[in-house]
């Protein structure tokens, strides 16, 4: 049976207020984990990232479920919940924020994750990266149809360019995830952040 540590870290780096919120669940059996960057420029960003933790973390408390496909089908339940949280005439009205949600079962190690946005999910074993999410990004786009190189991301002028997060209609929800539960192991380190971190 796998045991967990866990460790949590939100500064507001250049802004004036922090527009990023994580928290997680957990019980003997499942660990859940979550965390939402409010989408600069858009307003409300630090509202709709704290309502897509809050609204996603008390769903899988009343419905645990480390399969993937439940997993995409809460974030856009919380989607729903961001669309509905808007207010016309205010900083609410286009709120979005990206998403990027971890689920570990501790008795059969299976791991789920799924995400929106440039929020990513790192996963390693033996200090060695095996995994990464790909972003919902217009340069992460241009890096897979072999236009530019992945260093030249962190330059780019239309590196903030998403193309998918929480706030889009349902129909424009682009989630990847991964697809079937993988196995994690004893030393394994996720580590869940947004693009304060990882640029």
């Amino acid at each position: 049976m796998l045991s967990l540590q866990v460790a949590i870290l939100s500064e507001p780096g250049g802004r004036k207020h922090n527009e990023d919120a994580c928290g997680y669940w957990s019980s003997e059996r499942q660990f859940c984990c979550v965390l939402a960057d409010g989408a600069g420029g858009h307003g409300g960003g630090d509202v709709a990232s704290r309502l897509a933790v809050e609204n996603l973390l008390a769903r899988f408390a009343e419905r645990p479920s480390s399969s993937g496909s439940e997993l995409s089908q809460l974030v856009r339940q919380t989607n729903q919940a961001v669309l509905h949280g808007r207010a016309s005439g205010t900083v609410l009205e286009q709120m979005h924020s990206t998403i990027v949600c971890l689920v570990v079962d501790f008795v059969d190690g299976r791991t789920d994750w799924v995400h929106s946005g440039d929020s990513r999910l790192y996963w390693f074993r033996e200090q060695c990266l095996v995994e990464r999410t790909r972003d919902h990004s217009f340069v992460e786009s241009l890096v897979d149809a072999g236009l530019i190189r992945p260093d030249e991301t962190r330059d780019h002028p239309k590196r903030s360019v998403l193309r998918s997060a929480l706030g889009n209609e349902d129909e424009e929800l682009e989630l990847s995830g991964s697809n079937t539960s993988r196995i994690a192991a004893g030393g394994d380190v996720f580590l869940l952040c947004s693009d304060g971190v990882w640029e």
